[in-house]
């Protein structure tokens, strides 16, 4: 168990190539930077693997057998799988380039890869990938908070969060003003709020706010 706590805290390192001698080479400079790593030489075989719960990146060669690394960061999106990415290829082109970044990749590198760019590029997708994680984290733990308020504590949170004085909002919802008042201590007690200002910070969060 304690182990498995300690291994849940290293980053992974993900490593998609179909060179073998890239593939350990890449697994070496990691081991040597402490960072664990998992290679693998399809990207159909690392779509197996369960993901961690805990901070990762992918580096991924653009040129694999059967589907492509710009294919296969394509398809992570569509899934809803938001791992950092770094290309290596042995070919890139400016084109291809382009179309990495503004796919969301973190660099895209050129064989022979540069120890020091590679580690450079790695760390910033590890920062990068950790503050999704909180950030994904925060607003798990207040879906369950939210989840806690009745509907017409759901209703009174909305308006309140719009703006509503609780006059109009005890207008609006066709109650008593007391009514409106206990409602919007309750939410304020689930949400955890401590004022107006950080409720309205939550409902931005859980993206409660129509878009126009």
């Amino acid at each position: 168990m304690g182990l498995q706590m300690v291994l849940a805290d290293i980053p992974t390192v993900f490593v998609i190539d179909d060179d073998a001698g890239i593939r350990a080479s890449i697994e070496g400079l990691l081991k040597s930077a402490g960072l664990r790593s998992e290679c693998f030489e399809r990207a159909e075989e690392f779509l197996q693997r369960k993901p961690l719960d805990t901070a990762s990146c992918l580096i991924l060669d653009v040129s694999l057998p059967g589907i492509n690394g710009l294919d296969f960061q394509q398809q992570l999106r569509n899934a809803g799988l938001h791992i950092p990415i770094i290309f290596v290829t042995g070919y890139g082109d400016i084109p291809m380039s382009v179309k990495a970044m503004k796919s969301g990749a973190v660099e895209f590198l050129t064989k022979p890869l540069k120890r020091q760019a590679l580690l450079d590029a790695i760390q910033q997708a590890l920062a990068r990938d950790s503050v999704r994680r909180r950030e994904q984290a925060d607003i798990d733990l207040l879906q369950k908070r939210y989840d806690m308020l009745t509907r017409r504590q759901h209703q009174v949170m909305g308006l309140v969060v719009s703006g509503l004085l609780n006059k109009q909002i005890a207008s609006e919802l066709g109650t008593t003003l007391i009514t409106v008042k206990l409602h919007r201590a309750e939410v304020m007690r689930k949400m955890q709020a401590g004022s107006l200002a950080e409720l309205v910070r939550m409902a931005e969060k859980l993206r409660l706010f129509r878009s126009t």
